[in-house]
């Protein structure tokens, strides 16, 4: 688990979801971009361990690089910071997403404003994370921006092929799109709207959705339009899982589950589209995500913040496949 607290990445080890070691410091100090999705991400990428953050040193939307660490030893020391984007404080709105492959890449992609516009870069590293290649643009809206403040996804598939979603803003519309690479990420193909339906919207809802792949390449994701929450594969017939936002989606070898809010501090509810109905597993949550091992083998584990009180506390949770 990796999480961002006073301009700090801090990374957390668990071997059973149940119990977590104490926060380790990663080296390093910068205005980190938090909240409504922005802050770190991990994942692991063959024998390393990867974790991405965005931000820069005079903060509060004036700079921002994506900033990626590693480690090669399962989390007991760690290497970095290095910049991923190749064109200095391009990554300011602080959104971005990361992922691992199991041959040992991994791939960020974020919203980039190197333009002047918003539009969805990425960079991959082949050896862990410890270099990072040259940047790819891997969609530009012909209406100019793509949707301004929803976070980006991304994820590799058993084979190593790239999945990547995002919101765009196109004729007066924000949709879910994918574009996906057989290359290594050196270039993505065309972008395929996701769904059946659309979202009139003249704003941004700041809810970018997600996306999963399971171990036998079936290509899952989820996301919200208006005020309900939407899953689909692409090129199927959507469906509609409840109403809420925020929703977060990971994949074992032969199903997908959902995570979402039904408000923002609100209920917390998970489901299997296979299954009938959604199970609740906190009455007050806020950013939840959820994640399974890598090849999609073993149980799920979800994690989300909670505030009883005055303070904030992270909780995580090991689901069980049905």
């Amino acid at each position: 688990m990796a999480f961002g607290m006073n301009n700090t990445v801090l990374y957390c080890r668990s071997d059973d979801g149940k119990s977590f070691s104490s926060p380790v410091e990663l080296p390093g100090e910068f205005v980190m971009s938090l909240g409504m999705r922005r802050g770190p991400r991990i994942a692991v990428a063959g024998d390393s361990i990867c974790i991405s953050a965005i931000g820069g040193k005079q903060g509060k939307g004036r700079d921002g690089d994506v900033l990626s660490y590693h480690s090669s030893d399962q989390g007991k020391t760690w290497h970095g910071p290095v910049r991923v984007n190749d064109a200095p404080d391009s990554a300011r709105e602080g959104l971005h997403a990361m992922a691992g492959s199991q041959q040992g890449q991994a791939c960020c992609v974020w919203l980039d404003l190197r333009s002047g516009k918003s539009e969805i870069y990425a960079a991959t590293s082949a050896d862990g994370g410890q270099t990072w290649g040259k940047n790819t643009r891997v969609y530009k809206s012909p209406d100019g921006s793509v949707c301004e403040c929803c976070h980006p996804s991304v994820t590799y598939d058993a084979s190593g092929k790239l999945q990547a979603m995002w919101r765009n803003s196109l004729g007066g519309s924000r949709d879910m799109y994918l574009a996906s690479s057989s290359d290594g990420g050196a270039t993505f193909g065309k972008a395929s709207k996701l769904g059946t339906g659309t979202w009139r919207l003249d704003a941004c809802p700041m809810d970018g959705g997600h996306l999963a792949v399971s171990s036998k390449g079936s290509v899952f994701t989820t996301w919200r339009r208006d005020s309900e929450i939407i899953f689909a594969t692409p090129g199927s017939k959507e469906q509609r899982l409840g109403v809420g936002r925020q929703p977060w989606i990971a994949a074992t070898a032969n199903d997908a589950y959902v995570l979402w809010l039904e408000d923002r501090t609100g209920r917390l509810l998970i489901q299997s589209p296979r299954e009938g109905s959604a199970v609740e597993l906190s009455a007050k949550a806020n950013d939840p995500v959820i994640a399974s091992a890598p090849g999609g083998v073993g149980p799920l584990v979800a994690a989300w913040e909670e505030r009883p009180g005055k303070d904030t506390m992270l909780v995580a949770q090991v689901i069980a496949e049905r």
